[in-house]
């Protein structure tokens, strides 16, 4: 059986869209997480919202999961790794733990988000407002001017396919040939559609929205792609547009 995996080409690198709504770049060995909202639940439970308290775990099991199956030699997360100020206090102490081994796998940087402006120190790894590596840059907050290679999160992209009268809702990567919004990864981590100008307007023209489903990460029509916007959403299609490919791997 082979798994068809999904790739988005920016600024010249090569990016692994898994559907666990990361991505990873195999050319410098790194995963790429954003908005991780850990301990977001707890925080919505001091305000009255309450909603099973596991969101936490399940997400440090999603990660460990993802670094098992890539053995990154480093993980950038991309801000909002938790959902406030004091989410880490909150952890329990098997949480700890978990989170702990998974920063001392690898070589972690912690991007500054606005929720989690300053991560915990006994966490480890580096933190920084930004990272530069290769034509890439990693950041929390897409920047309003486009800038080539810009890897951001912060805006929880999703997208909306219907067919047959119905309609799905997903979280969703957002690219073009210069820069990648990528979805959030956080259990509880809320959406908004691509078409939004607050994601759209990122774009000078065309883009792709790229659909997590439960084996593989799908590209469907964003904008000014009309190749996407004709074709059958079937298990074997797949557009050949700029930005964007698919590979056959045993």
């Amino acid at each position: 059986m082979s798994i068809e995996r999904t790739y988005a080409d920016v600024n010249g690198e090569r990016l692994l869209l898994d559907c666990a709504g990361a991505a990873f770049w195999p050319a410098e060995q790194t995963l790429v997480l954003a908005d991780i909202h850990l301990e977001k639940g707890s925080s919505l439970a001091r305000f009255g919202a309450l909603l099973p308290p596991y969101d936490t775990r399940t997400t440090l099991k999603r990660i460990i999961a993802l670094l098992d199956v890539y053995r990154p030699t480093r993980v950038i997360a991309l801000g909002d790794s938790f959902h406030d100020v004091d989410a880490a206090e909150r952890l329990d102490e098997d949480e700890r733990s978990m989170l702990s081994a998974a920063v001392a796998r690898t070589d972690w940087v912690w991007i500054e988000g606005n929720h989690d402006p300053h991560p915990p120190a006994w966490l480890g790894g580096k933190v920084t407002s930004e990272l530069a590596v290769g034509g890439l840059v990693f950041r929390h907050e897409p920047s309003p001017a486009a800038q080539p290679g810009e890897i951001a999160g912060h805006l929880h992209p999703c997208a909306t396919v219907t067919r047959h009268g119905q309609s799905l809702r997903r979280r969703a990567f957002a690219a073009d040939s210069l820069r990648l919004v990528i979805p959030a990864f956080g259990a509880y981590a809320g959406g908004l559609d691509v078409l939004d100008d607050a994601i759209a307007g990122l774009f000078a023209g065309a883009f792709a929205a790229y659909m997590l489903g439960g084996r593989r990460v799908y590209a469907v029509a964003a904008r000014g792609i009309p190749q996407l916007a004709r074709r059958k959403m079937t298990e074997d299609s797949q557009p050949s547009v700029p930005a964007m490919s698919t590979a056959n791997s045993p």
